[in-house]
């Protein structure tokens, strides 16, 4: 497969890396000669022990456009429509799309929607946990594991972004980047929203539709510098009815990633990163003993497993996938809605009839 990656930060990398991991071909461009020279010579060589010459850099005004098998955009979220419209233009077979997709605002979301329908090009948006080991002997219990009706899901991604500002060293808060602004996609419902869409993906495999109805508390931190929520607090019913709680904070430590599936006849529980370099899911059925499934991995594991879905998705039905389009667009509803709530303090419905717009929210 030949790949264009877009962005030279973080996640450029991270997908760089998984996709020379798979055998593939990789151009990674960047609007600024710094950020590829910082991926050539920092970045790459100490996340993954030296530099892949057979990685081809250019910068973004120079990369070759048409002739690629896979399109990502790892940019910051307030540029991901433009050029995420623009790579699929290019007609690759497929683009994919860090999340979130965008900001609260939905600005071209639908637009993206019908264009890459219109274009045949296949879509996916990076949230890569409910693709990954863990979540797939999770969400497995849901069918056979003997767990019963679903009876509610609880979801939490509190993670102080410490650790991100780390992996960026570059970077010297969240005044610097998007982050620090809930507009552009950042703060808690923005960057931790994995949250929401592994809750809606549990809800998915347990029939109980989409997320119709959110009701969120967010506490904001704005100054002269930022303008970000740093905790938002969720609770959702879907259109079956299932009720459940998501929680995004960026201010927890130790962190905690955590899902649990209540049935009428037992639970299910999600764990990332339990134990370093260890996701957990434990189960317990009738009162039974707790049933545990300990799964090894390392960080550059979750994105060669994103990519192998994406492959696999391919060459099957790609808009069944759990990451794809329509699925991250159904995330950043469930975010616009958050924002809603919390600024008129009423519940908000999603008419998703309306299309990804802010006409789809409905203030109950």
């Amino acid at each position: 497969m030949k790949v264009k990656v877009i962005g030279a930060g973080s996640i450029g990398n991270h997908l760089s890396n998984a996709s020379r991991r798979l055998g593939w071909s990789v151009d990674l461009c960047d609007t600024d000669p710094k950020a590829l020279a910082r991926a050539r010579d920092e970045i790459y060589p100490q996340r993954y022990g030296a530099w892949d010459p057979a990685i081809s850099l250019f910068e973004a005004r120079d990369v070759p456009k048409g002739g690629y098998d896979l399109i990502i955009v790892g940019t910051p979220p307030d540029s991901h429509i433009k050029l995420a419209l623009a790579a699929v233009e290019e007609k690759p077979k497929a683009v994919l799309v860090e999340k979130p997709l965008c900001g609260p605002a939905l600005e071209g979301a639908q637009q993206l929607h019908d264009l890459a329908h219109a274009k045949g090009v296949a879509m996916f948006v990076g949230y890569d946990h409910v693709v990954g080991r863990a979540a797939g002997a999770a969400g497995a219990l849901i069918g056979k594991g003997g767990l019963g009706a679903i009876s509610t899901i609880d979801v939490e991604f509190r993670e102080h972004w410490g650790g991100i500002f780390a992996a960026h060293p570059w970077l010297a808060g969240p005044w610097e980047t998007y982050l620090g602004f809930w507009k552009r996609g950042g703060g808690a419902s923005g960057e931790h929203s994995h949250a929401i869409n592994l809750w809606q993906h549990f809800a998915h495999l347990a029939g109980a539709g989409k997320i119709v109805e959110v009701q969120a508390m967010l506490d904001f931190v704005r100054d002269e510098k930022v303008d970000y929520d740093r905790l938002c607090v969720m609770n959702l019913r879907t259109e079956k009815g299932l009720v459940g709680r998501c929680v995004q904070d960026v201010v927890t430590r130790p962190a905690r990633k955590w899902a649990r599936l209540q049935g009428a006849e037992g639970y299910a529980e999600w764990w990332c990163g339990r134990e370093p370099g260890v996701d957990v899911v434990l189960s317990a059925v009738s009162g039974g003993d707790v049933a545990e499934q300990k799964i090894s991995k390392t960080r550059p594991d979750d994105f060669i497993e994103e990519l192998k879905h994406l492959d696999a998705a391919l060459k099957n039905d790609s808009a069944a996938s759990p990451i794809a389009l329509a699925r991250g667009l159904d995330t950043m509803l469930v975010v616009a809605a958050a924002h809603r709530s919390a600024e008129t303090g009423r519940r908000v419905r999603i008419d998703y009839a309306r299309g990804y717009t802010p006409d789809a929210l409905v203030t109950a």
